[in-house]
C-alpha cells in the first residue's frame, strides 16, 4: 500500500521524526512461490506483481508459467485461501499428471515460508518507505524481491522459521 510501515527511525535529538505520505488506498498485489529443487535442494523465488486484487484467473497463469520454467512435475503447498482452492481444482483438471496439491493446516500462516517473504519485504526492506505513487511502489517491491531471490541463506531462514526441513 502507499501507507508506510512505520518502524524506528533516526532524527536529530529533540525533534520528532515526521513522515509525510499520501492518504491514497492504492495498492499492489504480489503472487509468489518458493521452489525447492529435488536434487540440489536449491531454493528459488518466483513472483508477479499485479495492479489489482488477485483472483483465480491470475493464479492459474502464474502456476502455468512456473510449470514451464521448472519443466517437471511440481507439488504445490498452499494455504486454504479461496483463490488457491479454486485454482487447485482447475490445475488438477488441466494438469493431472504434472501438479499435486498439499494443503497447509487452516489458520497457520507461521507454517508458510512465503509469509516470511512478505514480512521481510514489508517490514525490513520497505519499512519507512513512502512512495510517491503506485508507479514508484512497484519497482521498490520488485527490487526487494529480486534481492531476496538471490540470497540462499535468507530463503533457507524462511523455511527454518516455519520449522520446515529441506
Amino acid at each position: 500500500m502507499l501507507q508506510p510501515i512505520v518502524r524506528r527511525t533516526w532524527a536529530p535529538q529533540g525533534e520528532t521524526p515526521i513522515q509525510y505520505s499520501w492518504d491514497h488506498r492504492d495498492r499492489l498485489s504480489v503472487i509468489s512461490a518458493i521452489t525447492v529443487s529435488a536434487k540440489r535442494r536449491r531454493l528459488g523465488l518466483y513472483f508477479d506483481i499485479l495492479d489489482h486484487n488477485i483472483v483465480t484467473d491470475d493464479f492459474e497463469p502464474f502456476v502455468a508459467t512456473l510449470l514451464r520454467r521448472l519443466q517437471q512435475p511440481i507439488i504445490l503447498v498452499m494455504d486454504r485461501w479461496q483463490v488457491h482452492r479454486s485454482g487447485a481444482r482447475r490445475f488438477l483438471r488441466r494438469f493431472p499428471q504434472t501438479v499435486h496439491v498439499e494443503w497447509l493446516p487452516p489458520y497457520a500462516p507461521d507454517l508458510n515460508p512465503v509469509e516470511q517473504v512478505w514480512k521481510h519485504t514489508k517490514y525490513d526492506d520497505l519499512a519507512n518507505y513512502i512512495p510517491d505513487d503506485i508507479l514508484s511502489l512497484g519497482p521498490a517491491v520488485c527490487h526487494s524481491l529480486h534481492q531476496s531471490k538471490t540470497q540462499q541463506p535468507l530463503l533457507r531462514a524462511f523455511f527454518k522459521h516455519a520449522k520446515l526441513k529441506l
